[in-house]
């Protein structure tokens, strides 16, 4: 990654507009303009930068001249965000990644392409993360735990020591995730929820203590 490049942030939403305003105003990156899909392609600017279709993105910004942030949630349990990723990579951009200076992260901790951390988390010593991982403002990723590829950690997450995140998955505002748990791939863990055992994979949870939906994961974020 060359942090010397400006970047484009995929999407043109609300996140994106929060990515945007990170990378310029925390990170000190240069933001060019955005782009999205172009069956999506609803206006020619965002947030009075321009917006570029997807599939056309090299005939306005050169992939050597840019980094790409894509800044999706969790639509298909964090599926379409990874799609984005590859493709974009195909295309043949770098994907950015963005660490906030108000976030504690301890040293050495790894940050894969695409990764966000937002301010006030923290990521204890010995945690790994995968590529793509989002966590979001104030979440607390325990020592010695990891979050798998393509993850989405909402702010006020916290997790104790030893958690295994698998790939996929989200995490809800303010779930707490009990020491030693593992959770399954594209598993859904709700706001609020308190984990105390394994999760499925391809499960839905909520409540304290945590109780499984007869929903999948992939219905509740379509």
């Amino acid at each position: 990654m060359n942090t010397d490049r400006p970047i484009i942030v995929f999407g043109a939403g609300s996140f994106a507009s929060l990515s945007a305003h990170v990378l310029t105003h925390d990170a000190q990156r240069r933001v060019l303009g955005f782009t999205v899909d172009s069956a999506h392609l609803h206006s020619a600017t965002h947030d009075g930068l321009p917006v570029y279709p997807f599939e056309t993105l090299d005939e306005h910004v050169r992939p050597a001249d840019c980094e790409i942030l894509v800044a999706l949630g969790y639509l298909r349990i964090n599926g379409l965000r990874e799609a984005r990723c590859a493709q974009a990579e195909t295309m043949g951009y770098d994907l950015a990644s963005y660490v906030s200076r108000y976030a504690r992260v301890a040293a050495g901790t790894p940050i894969g392409r695409n990764g966000q951390i937002y301010e006030n988390a923290i990521l204890q010593p010995h945690a790994r993360l995968g590529a793509d991982v989002i966590v979001r403002a104030g979440a607390n990723i325990g020592h010695h735990s990891s979050v798998g590829d393509h993850s989405f950690i909402a702010s006020g997450v916290v997790t104790g020591g030893n958690v295994a995140i698998g790939q996929r998955c989200f995490i809800g505002l303010g779930a707490i995730i009990r020491d030693g748990v593992r959770l399954g791939d594209r598993c859904f863990i709700g706001a609020g929820t308190v984990v105390t055992g394994n999760v499925e994979a391809d499960a839905v949870y909520v409540g304290n203590p945590a109780r499984r939906l007869g929903k999948t994961s992939l219905e509740v974020t379509q």
